[in-house]
């Protein structure tokens, strides 16, 4: 299971380092960022800022591994950080590093080129995010069917006819006409709105027209199954989301993809879509949100993904996907950039 996780927001839970064990912490989340590689107490040992003996920073490490925030294949190899360890450290010990006044100048310049069409300016975006941070860019526009449903109406058009009004999330709505198969009444169709609203609320788009389409508890409900069969015939299928992505040929030179057979569940996920798309779209609006360890994904095992959910009716949202040795700092920044410039111009 992946680790929510934003910068400077600790959870009650996070264990409270002493000077030492964040300073060998930090070492260690360093080295390994360089190399990928498991570090040993003499590397640290050698890493500028720490003055300690070996025997001191081999316990320290015990320590940091007792706490969940290391972990070493065997008793003979060196450490390096869990996925606990790098939302800790997210959590905890980030600070993200400002992107240059000149990077931020040319991150407004070629957005603002393609501000007028929404598809070329989340291209550039995640193509952007690819060259500032060395990981996959992405940008996402999700599929009208992954949107919640907030609140159901039907209002009457005549004695045939009737208006399915599907509110979801930011105050947007979705309208059906509906061609009723025999004649409801004002008050039979206040009904039907009342279950479909207890049952359906909460779930998304997609799975609200599956339920009309196949609930044997809806079904079994005379009016509610005029009201869901209408609706069925007149709503269709919802077309996919688009995922853009940049940079897939740098990210397979990480030694994490040295064996081409790692690299390719990663390129199927991204070529189907769902559901890194929903993990992207899925976090406050307006800010840089990290997952740690997408381990519920199959293909993405030990990656990371920093998005930047962006505000408005149709859910859309910025990002970058890496392994968990990632820069976060960097990666946090040219998110937070990127994605608050791409909200101004949507």
């Amino acid at each position: 299971m992946s680790h929510s996780a934003f910068p400077g927001a600790p959870r009650y839970e996070d264990p409270d380092l002493t000077q030492r064990q964040r300073l060998v912490f930090g070492a260690l989340i360093g080295l390994h960022g360089q190399s990928a590689q498991p570090v040993s107490s003499e590397a640290i040992g050698r890493f500028d800022g720490i003055s300690w003996s070996g025997a001191s920073i081999r316990h320290t490490l015990a320590e940091l591994e007792g706490l969940g925030l290391l972990a070493r294949g065997h008793v003979s190899s060196g450490r390096v950080p869990s996925a606990e360890g790098y939302a800790f450290f997210v959590r905890r010990e980030l600070t993200p590093v400002p992107l240059p006044p000149e990077i931020v100048r040319e991150v407004d310049e070629r957005l603002r080129r393609v501000r007028d069409d929404v598809e070329q300016l989340l291209t550039e975006a995640s193509r952007l995010l690819s060259r500032l941070t060395h990981q996959l860019g992405l940008a996402v526009e999700t599929a009208l069917g992954q949107a919640r449903l907030q609140t159901l109406e039907l209002a009457p058009l005549g004695p045939h006819r009737t208006l399915m009004v599907l509110g979801i999330g930011d105050g947007g709505v979705h309208t059906l006409v509906l061609d009723l198969e025999c004649p409801l009444a004002h008050d039979d169709l206040d009904q039907v709105a009342a279950v479909l609203n207890e049952r359906l609320h909460g779930l998304t788009l997609a799975e609200v027209r599956q339920c009309l389409m196949s609930d044997d508890e809806l079904a079994g409900r005379s009016a509610v199954r005029v009201v869901a069969r209408a609706a069925m015939a007149s709503w269709e299928a919802p077309a996919p989301g688009t995922l853009f992505s940049s940079g897939t040929g740098s990210f397979a030179t990480q030694p994490e993809f040295a064996d081409g057979a790692r690299l390719a569940p990663v390129l199927r996920v991204l070529e189907d879509g769902p559901p890194l798309d929903r993990l992207m779209v899925d976090s406050a609006e307006g800010q840089a949100a990290v997952r740690v360890s997408l381990d519920e994904v199959q293909g993405l095992a030990g990656l990371s993904l920093v998005s930047f959910p962006l505000p408005g009716r149709v859910r859309r949202a910025v990002g970058v996907l890496g392994p968990l040795r990632m820069d976060y700092a960097r990666c946090v920044a040219a998110v937070d950039v990127v994605g608050a410039r791409v909200a101004e111009y949507l």
